[in-house]
């Protein structure tokens, strides 16, 4: 019983309440007014803000996905071979993934690349630039948030180390008599046998990406000229600041299937590069 009510007070009866709000002028105050199509329209041909934070949002997780799957499985092979230390530094590599969306670690992020910050004193240290302002500038400050999703691999990265140990070690015995190199068993055992863990990452992770909120809100609030403005930040911002409720259900709902499709796209390629034992079978 109090799943059903969970599940009905605060997922089904907001979806369709947002759903029936995005073809409404609703100030949160007043009764909402139906709009028809007006704010879909006015979404995609008359807020140039609209396109900047979708294509701002689109860039984060395509190049930020990618790299904290390549981190996470990185770190997982290097555990792959167990010490009475591994389980330590699991738990101490998995933290970031707790704590990097908070707002104490946002606001710590924020100090360590600021102009007289950590990252500057130890670029100092090695002769480079002190002065860089990662977060003043409109091609770095974007960069800086890509790194702190990065730095969140701890869950993929327990995920790979699950897929890791359930691959045979017969193959790599058998690889090892043909003479195959390190770097042969990677490519022709290790990664095709990992790509469902693969697929089920990316899924997650490309997910998360699009739900990114804290990043940008706390570190840089979506500037300097709106490059680090996140769509999940924009929204917010039109829904709540600007009493634009009606106008951020829309916002809400067309982020939803662009989810929707990616999720559906990346589906529709698994079946041309995910192996499953069961097909061979």
């Amino acid at each position: 019983m109090p799943f059903i009510i969970g599940l009905f007070a605060f997922t089904l009866i907001p979806i369709i309440a947002s759903f029936a709000l995005s073809f409404t002028n609703y100030d949160i105050l007043s009764t909402p007014k139906f709009s028809g199509l007006d704010n879909y329209i006015r979404m995609f041909t008359q807020d140039p803000t609209f396109w900047k934070s979708f294509g701002v949002t689109f860039f984060y997780a395509i190049v930020s996905v990618p790299l904290k799957l390549i981190m996470a499985l990185m770190i997982a092979m290097l555990f792959q071979r167990t010490s009475r230390a591994t389980s330590v530094y699991r738990a101490v590599y998995y933290l970031p993934s707790i704590m990097g969306g908070s707002v104490a670690v946002a606001v710590l992020w924020r100090r360590m690349f600021a102009s007289d910050g950590v990252i500057n004193s130890v670029l100092q240290q090695f002769g480079i630039a002190s002065d860089i302002g990662w977060l003043s500038g409109t091609r770095t400050a974007i960069w800086t948030l890509i790194i702190l999703s990065v730095w969140q691999f701890g869950s993929s990265m327990l995920v790979f180390l699950a897929g890791l140990k359930q691959i045979p070690v017969t193959l790599y015995e058998a690889s090892r008599v043909d003479g195959c190199s390190r770097m042969k068993q990677f490519f022709k055992i290790t990664l095709p046998m990992l790509t469902p863990v693969i697929f089920f990452n990316l899924v997650q992770q490309t997910i998360n990406a699009f739900m990114a909120f804290t990043q940008s809100y706390v570190i840089t609030g979506g500037k300097p000229l709106n490059s680090t403005l996140f769509y999940t930040v924009y929204m917010y911002q039109r829904s709540f600041q600007y009493s634009e409720m009606g106008y951020g259900s829309a916002m809400a709902w067309f982020m939803l299937i662009v989810v929707a499709l990616l999720t559906v796209l990346i589906f529709r390629s698994s079946g041309s590069w995910v192996y499953r034992a069961s097909e061979e079978e």
